[in-house]
């Protein structure tokens, strides 16, 4: 399905966890974009993160706008998945298959790659995991980001970063050129290393079902998620009302 210009996949979520299955024991880069409405207006005026995106491997809808976006072109979206709920399946698939996890974050965010890290370990001791912090700067270096990270993730072969989007999603496409590196698939996972950490809340079930998780993050962050929500639930109805 293509959306104002971003392909999206539309699987049910035991398909998404088949095809990552699939890429776990493949040995080559496979990048994975969890999207929502965000990702694609941003999309709009950023070429780059587009083609990176519909270059990803696979493309995961998070985010209940392109529900309804799917239904306004007369299709039927089979399931929508959050970042936080495929990172926790890739993390156990990654226990049960003995396969290194690195981590990615940035210095100044709520949740540390060593904080994330001993949040998994309690849940998946015997994981190996290893990170690296970065000083992403504005706007971010992607050059020297890459070379700082291409050494430390050589022997690694799951790579989440919480940069933050565009830059999470255009960091990991470029490690896709790291030469001798083990990697298999990588994924920008956004907040979710805040759930992990408790830092952040998660929604109560009854809202995630309903795809109202986005209106519990705005009562914890307004001023934070204010402009995001606005776009969100707005700008990008809008676009695709009148698509």
């Amino acid at each position: 399905m293509d959306i104002l210009g971003v392909k999206l996949d539309n699987f049910t979520r035991k398909e998404v966890l088949a095809k990552v299955t699939t890429f776990l024991a493949e040995d080559r880069f496979h990048q994975i974009a969890t999207i929502n409405p965000e990702f694609i207006l941003r999309a709009q005026k950023d070429v780059a993160f587009r083609d990176i995106l519909n270059d990803c491997d696979l493309k995961v809808v998070d985010g209940v706008g392109i529900w309804f976006a799917f239904l306004r072109f007369g299709k039927y979206l089979k399931s929508r998945m959050t970042g936080i709920d495929l990172m926790m399946e890739i993390l156990k698939l990654a226990s049960e298959n003995k396969l290194k996890v690195f981590l990615i974050s940035y210095d100044g965010a709520l949740s540390s790659w060593e904080e994330t890290k001993v949040a998994i370990l309690k849940i998946h001791p015997n994981l190996e995991i290893d990170g690296e912090l970065l000083d992403t700067g504005c706007p971010m270096d992607i050059k020297n980001e890459r070379h700082s990270v291409s050494k430390a993730i050589a022997d690694y072969e799951i790579v989440f970063c919480s940069l933050g989007t565009p830059s999470q999603e255009k960091l990991l496409h470029s490690l896709k050129t790291v030469e001798n590196a083990k990697i298999r698939l990588v994924m920008g996972v956004g907040g979710s290393f805040d759930f992990l950490t408790g830092k952040c809340k998660r929604a109560p079930k009854f809202l995630q079902k309903i795809g109202l998780e986005w209106l519990w993050r705005f009562l914890q962050e307004p001023k934070y998620r204010a402009k995001r929500i606005f776009r969100a639930v707005i700008v990008f109805p809008i676009k695709i009302i009148f698509n």
